[in-house]
């Protein structure tokens, strides 16, 4: 933390669970503000979440395309879910891997953690990369309905960078293979 950063902490007074469901929990805690005066912070409590960019040599890699229902649409994103209380990230995404597409990897790397809306929500998702696929069988869960494609690095490159692909997640972990192997190297000069 900066010197300067100590004047922007705020403090929790009261927390105070509005709702509690079978994957988050709302809350509204009542707070102080730096200056002292009191105010509310309204958030979404979430265990977190794992995903994983399993690429296959280094040409390919797996996207799963699934309804999602606040949107209202399909939309393409790399393998993911939730943690499991008390679940390391690592052990999440190594099971939705297997889960969503059908693969183990030899090698799982991890690739960072995401704040995906700091302004609402608690959540971490922790992001992997896959290495050294392996076909097994895919098991999704029983509400999970989706269409996996195996799909060349360059398209889903071109897909996050022209806007095609809006998850957040995807496009952290598209983007940073891409400078890592100096894919794209040129963007923005």
């Amino acid at each position: 933390m900066y010197d300067e950063d100590k004047d922007l902490i705020e403090t929790e007074v009261a927390a105070n669970e509005l709702y509690s469901g079978r994957i988050i929990k709302l809350r509204v805690d009542d707070i102080a503000l730096p200056d002292g005066r009191p105010a509310k912070r309204e958030y979404v409590c979430h265990n977190g979440g794992a995903a994983i960019l399993a690429v296959d040599g280094e040409n390919y890699v797996y996207l799963v395309r699934q309804f999602r229902y606040p949107y209202r649409e399909v939309i393409s994103e790399i393998p993911a879910g939730k943690l499991e209380e008390g679940e390391e990230a690592i052990v999440t995404a190594a099971r939705e891997l297997e889960e969503e597409i059908g693969m183990i990897a030899e090698e799982i790397i991890p690739y960072g953690v995401l704040y995906p809306s700091p302004g609402y929500t608690n959540e971490l998702l922790h992001i992997f990369l896959a290495k050294g696929l392996k076909k097994t069988a895919a098991h999704p869960d029983g509400d999970e309905f989706l269409n996996v494609r195996r799909v060349p690095f360059a398209e889903v490159l071109n897909a996050v960078l022209s806007g095609e692909i809006h998850d957040a997640k995807t496009c952290y972990a598209v983007l940073r293979y891409a400078a890592e192997n100096g894919i794209c190297k040129n963007i923005g000069e």
